[in-house]
């Protein structure tokens, strides 16, 4: 495809399901497959395209957070869709005003509004033609259904809202409303891609580096991220675990709420450091989890210190495994004391379970801050391996031992299960009593 201004030609060459995403005119669409397949470059094209040829188009791009917009998408619009129409003048950056968001702004008069959910007072009293959801899985429902009262713009398109995403719950709204017909679902294939793909079907270079990684995942992960399958966990230990439900955007906690450190002890396997905050109804928030290999005890201690607590409150209790060379060092390190875990498995994870269903306040006992991940091991990510509570719980799954009659759960599989054991410690702590084995420092 070629679109030309009087000054810019700009060109894509869309295969597959981003050329069918182009000529799609369906009020509600996603475009989803596996990761790498050029979807939310195909999403923002279109945005792009539909600017330049229609005058006065006022369309908005949004992800649920502000940070990963500007982070990711926003950069893949200027480095690989608009870059010669910035340097053109075709298109500039506006940063924003009191009254008015950051927006591209068109020579015609079109432009695209930019933000995130968690920031949308200014751009949600504005009204659109196309509306561009990226990473869409991130949002709820009640965000989507927000977005779409906003679809009234009065530019001479046809009005439209798009969400690009990789596969996710089978039970997750987005694949719920399209089975039901209210939402188009477009599908993307890896041979979509350029970039990965030629068009004889072999890889590019960087195509045999990028899906070496991805064969290399395992488990529901694998079936999302390969194979663009919506998959879950097959006997997932969570079932009640939802990403749109229980992973929420930062927020400031009060310094009167409880805080709880939490703490699983590994070296070859990770170490895990969690940081809990429970409100005055007693919902539990991991607001900062520290997960990392190869790394010693006393070196773990210094981040804790330094980092997990840095500007918080002193916890009530620091729950660690129950390692006592390792306890003794850590709480000679962080001069604090430390209490062992309840470890008791079968009863914690029914614990943890009820903390998930959502109650009659609309609301569940158990969350997970979006950016609550310190960093990212760098080793854990070239294997592959999930990092933290919010990615390690879709694998989770009960083990079935052999001559097991019926398939009967036992108990989880002893794999990629750091950061559910210290989680599983904290809702034990909570909910199931009991007297703690406390040794407290001077």
């Amino acid at each position: 495809m070629t679109t030309t201004d009087a000054r810019t030609v700009v060109r894509y060459e869309p295969r597959g399901g981003a050329k069918e995403l182009l000529s799609a005119k369906d009020q509600e669409i996603t475009i989803a497959g596996p990761a790498g397949t050029g979807k939310s470059l195909a999403m923002l094209q279109k945005a792009f395209y539909t600017s330049l040829m229609v005058p006065g188009c006022r369309s908005l791009i949004v992800r649920q957070t502000h940070a990963a917009l500007t982070g990711s998408t926003l950069v893949t619009f200027e480095q690989q869709v608009s870059t010669a129409a910035l340097a053109d003048g075709i298109v500039r950056w506006f940063g924003g005003s009191p009254r008015k968001p950051p927006a591209y702004q068109f020579a015609n008069g079109a432009e695209i509004l930019v933000g995130g959910l968690d920031r949308p007072e200014k751009f949600l009293s504005t009204e659109f033609s196309r509306i561009y959801v990226d990473e869409a899985t991130q949002i709820s429902l009640t965000a989507l259904e927000t977005l779409i009262t906003r679809l009234r713009g009065n530019a001479a398109t046809y009005r439209q809202i798009v969400l690009a995403c990789n596969p996710d719950h089978p039970k997750h709204w987005i694949k719920q409303r399209c089975d039901e017909g209210a939402m188009r679902m477009i599908h993307s294939l890896h041979r979509d891609n350029p970039l990965y793909v030629n068009l004889d079907g072999t890889l590019t270079e960087r195509g045999v580096d990028y899906m070496a990684k991805l064969d290399a995942l395992t488990g529901v992960r694998r079936l999302r991220y390969r194979e663009g399958i919506w998959a879950a966990a097959e006997g997932m230990v969570y079932e009640g675990w939802s990403d749109p439900v229980h992973v929420v955007e930062p927020f400031d906690v009060p310094a009167s709420w409880s805080r709880w450190v939490t703490i699983d002890f590994g070296f070859t396997n990770p170490f895990v450091a969690q940081l809990w905050a429970e409100d005055s109804d007693g919902r539990l928030y991991l607001i900062r989890e520290w997960v990392r290999t190869r790394m010693l005890v006393e070196d773990h201690a210094e981040v804790i210190r330094d980092r997990l607590l840095a500007g918080q409150p002193r916890p009530r209790a620091i729950i660690t495994d129950h390692d006592a060379e390792d306890r003794a060092t850590l709480e000679r390190k962080i001069g604090m004391g430390t209490q062992a875990a309840h470890k008791g498995v079968s009863d914690g994870i029914q614990a943890f379970s009820a903390r998930l269903k959502v109650q009659g306040d609309s609301k569940a006992r158990l969350f997970v801050f979006r950016n609550a991940l310190l960093d990212r091991d760098p080793e854990m990510d070239v294997a592959s391996l999930p990092i933290g509570l919010a990615e390690e719980v879709a694998g989770y799954v009960w083990a079935v031992k052999p001559g097991n009659a019926g398939g009967l759960k036992e108990e989880p599989v002893k794999a990629n299960d750091h950061s559910m054991d210290a989680a599983r410690y904290m809702v034990a702590e909570r909910d199931l009593g009991g007297t703690p084995r406390v040794r407290v420092l001077g």
